[in-house]
């Protein structure tokens, strides 16, 4: 069997601890890398771990498992694909991260693989795959990390929570029935609803502001029956260039928890939106402000569903 083996590279802005960080932690990866959903720890300890990916491909969402193994004292991590698709055999490689200044680090990315019978034609079209997806990859990156690292003051994490006489199947159900919040929801004008992989939505709804204007949204859900829904918008506010979110929902002696966390990274271009005078930190009160509206009003509707069915 002929194992090809190559290497692409790139150098990246952003010190080479700050990468290789942002590379391991797969709870990062929505916010690095524009097509990925949702990253699951299927399994994790001793340096390695076994990861389970949804991201978009065209208009579609994805998903498939991952080995990979961490080393931080190296700034290396190995993975494997449990499983290929024809023509590939077996796939596997490695993200390298080496230090060149203090503030910029060159990002090697190695591949090793090989094709179904040894078949050369097969061969040469993973050649030709590898070599194009790693480039696009590495592009991506690059541009992704330099942001990431230059906005970390942009980005911010917040979480609502309400405590529910209630069980967790139902608090559940009613986020996960989102094509029926347009009923049960005063904020919420209208949804389209698709799921055509189990436990893979998506999500189009247009909402309304305090101010009476609607504005839509998009978003990818991966749900987890009956205790997590994460999703990622991909249609975003103006004031946004990222917006990720996970319902959780965890019952306890005191009563089920309902909780609704967001992560969200401000575009410092689009203050006007709040007027010619807004800040940085009227911009973070004014989002911190509506989602966390919105997330309240919804978590006590659900409260109330779960409530009435206990």
């Amino acid at each position: 069997m002929t194992t090809r083996e190559v290497e692409h590279e790139i150098t990246v802005g952003a010190p080479a601890p700050t990468v290789y960080r942002l590379l391991a932690d797969v709870a990062q990866w929505p916010r690095i890398f524009p097509p990925t959903l949702h990253v699951d720890q299927v399994e994790h300890g001793g340096g390695r771990e076994r990861i389970r990916i949804w991201a978009t491909a065209g208009d579609e969402a994805k998903n498939w498992t991952s080995r990979r193994t961490l080393d931080a004292d190296a700034l290396r991590i190995t993975f494997r694909q449990e499983v290929t698709a024809p023509p590939v055999a077996a796939m596997g490689g490695t993200w390298i991260v080496e230090p060149v200044t203090d503030d910029a680090s060159r990002v090697r990315l190695l591949h090793d693989y090989s094709a179904i019978d040894d078949d050369p034609g097969s061969l040469e079209w993973i050649d030709r795959a590898v070599d194009r997806n790693s480039r696009a990859e590495l592009a991506a990156l690059k541009e992704n990390l330099e942001r990431a690292h230059q906005e970390e003051e942009l980005t911010f994490s917040f979480t609502d929570s309400v405590t529910v006489a209630g069980a967790a199947k139902d608090l559940y159900d009613f986020v996960n029935d989102a094509a029926l919040w347009p009923e049960r929801l005063p904020h919420v004008a209208s949804v389209q609803l698709t799921e055509d992989t189990p436990g893979l939505q998506t999500l189009e709804m247009d909402t309304r502001a305090k101010d009476g204007s609607t504005h839509t949204t998009k978003s990818y859900r991966v749900t987890f029956p009956h205790h997590r829904i994460a999703y990622k918008q991909v249609t975003l506010p103006a004031l946004l260039t990222l917006h990720t979110g996970l319902w959780t929902f965890e019952e306890t002696p005191e009563g089920t928890v309902a909780s609704s966390q967001h992560t969200v990274t401000l575009d410092p271009g689009k203050l006007g939106v709040l007027g010619p005078d807004a800040t940085l930190a009227d911009a973070r009160a004014y989002v911190h402000g509506a989602l966390s509206t919105n997330s309240l009003a919804t978590l006590g509707h659900a409260r109330a569903y779960a409530e009435g069915r206990a």
